[in-house]
C-alpha cells in the first residue's frame, strides 16, 4: 500500500490524519526501512520538520492515526491525548469464545524482563492500563470485537484480550503467528491440484478504526474513521459468508455494512 501511497484521511494547515498501512512503523526502528514519517514527507512533499508525532500505532497494526503539523497543534494534540480527549475505537480479530457481549480489563503492565519487546500483566510493578470491548460478531472459533483502551500503554489491546483468553487472532508476540486460511471455516473447501492456498489475512488483527474528540478542537472533523484494507475487509467477509450463522453471527447487523462503508460505529460515551 505504501508504494500506491498512504491513504489520508483529512488535512488542514495543523494536522493530517491518515490510515497507516500494517508494517510500517511510526518511528524509525532496527528494520532500517524508513518510518511513516519520512514516507508521507516524500509522497506530500514537506519539509523535514512538517510532520510531528502526537500518539503511536503498532507496526504491525493498521488504521487511523494523527500527526501535527506545526508545534503549537502538536502541542494542543498532545493535551488531548494526555487528558483522554481522544477515544479509540479498535476492530480486532480474536481467537476464543467472548463471555458476555462486553467486558472490562483492568490490569497494570509493564515490559517483560525476560523479552524486552513484550508486555505482561505486571500487578506489582505495572503502569495502570485499561481497556473496554464489545462483541460485534461471533463467527464461532473466531469473534470481531470492538476494543477501547482507556489508557494508552504499549501492547495494552493485545496483552490484555491475551490474558482473558480472547488473543488476537494473528499476533507472533501474544498468541499464534499462524495466518488464517478460508479452509478453516469453508467445510466444502477445495484446492486445484498444484495449487497452495493463500492465507486471509497474514498480519496483527487489529485495525485502528476510529478515533473521536470530546470537545472542541477547532475547525475539525470530531470523529475520523480509516477503512479496512483489503485482506481485513475479505477476512470479515469470508468469516461472515461461511459460518454457521450467516450475517446473523453480528450482533447488530447494520455493523457489516457499516464497517464496510468506513461509517462511524460508537459515539463518545456510548461505551
Amino acid at each position: 500500500m505504501a508504494k500506491r501511497g498512504i491513504e489520508i484521511i483529512y488535512e488542514d494547515s495543523n494536522i493530517l490524519v491518515v490510515n497507516k498501512p500494517s508494517g510500517i512503523s511510526v518511528t524509525k526502528d532496527r528494520s532500517g526501512e524508513e518510518s511513516i514519517i519520512h514516507i508521507l514527507q516524500k509522497q506530500l512533499r514537506y519539509p523535514a520538520t512538517d510532520l510531528r508525532l502526537v500518539h503511536r500505532l503498532d507496526k504491525a497494526a493498521s488504521g487511523a492515526m494523527i500527526m501535527a503539523k506545526n508545534i503549537t497543534a502538536q502541542r494542543k494534540l498532545t493535551e488531548c491525548f494526555e487528558r483522554r480527549l481522544v477515544k479509540k475505537t479498535y476492530l480486532a480479530f480474536v481467537r476464543g469464545v467472548p463471555e458476555g457481549m462486553q467486558g472490562l480489563v483492568q490490569a497494570p503492565v509493564s515490559a517483560s524482563r525476560k523479552t524486552p519487546q513484550r508486555m505482561i500483566i505486571d500487578r506489582q510493578k505495572g503502569k495502570d492500563a485499561i481497556t473496554q470491548w464489545k462483541l460485534l460478531a461471533d463467527f464461532g472459533t473466531i469473534a470481531l470485537l470492538a476494543v477501547f483502551p482507556l489508557t494508552g500503554r504499549t501492547h495494552q489491546i493485545r496483552v490484555h484480550l491475551q490474558s482473558i483468553g480472547m488473543p488476537l487472532a494473528v499476533d507472533p508476540l501474544y498468541g499464534s503467528g499462524a495466518a488464517l486460511f478460508l479452509s478453516e471455516f469453508k467445510t466444502d473447501y477445495r484446492l486445484g491440484k498444484g495449487r497452495i492456498e493463500k492465507p486471509l489475512i497474514d498480519r496483527l488483527t487489529l485495525h485502528s478504526y476510529q478515533l473521536e474528540f470530546e470537545g472542541t478542537f477547532p475547525n475539525i472533523p470530531g470523529c475520523f474513521v480509516a477503512g479496512l484494507d483489503r485482506k481485513f475487509a475479505a477476512t470479515m467477509k469470508m468469516l461472515t459468508k461461511y459460518n454457521p450463522k450467516g450475517r446473523e453471527a453480528f450482533v447488530h447487523p447494520e455493523f457489516l455494512t457499516d464497517i464496510l462503508a468506513a461509517k462511524m460505529l460508537f459515539k463518545i460515551n456510548s461505551y
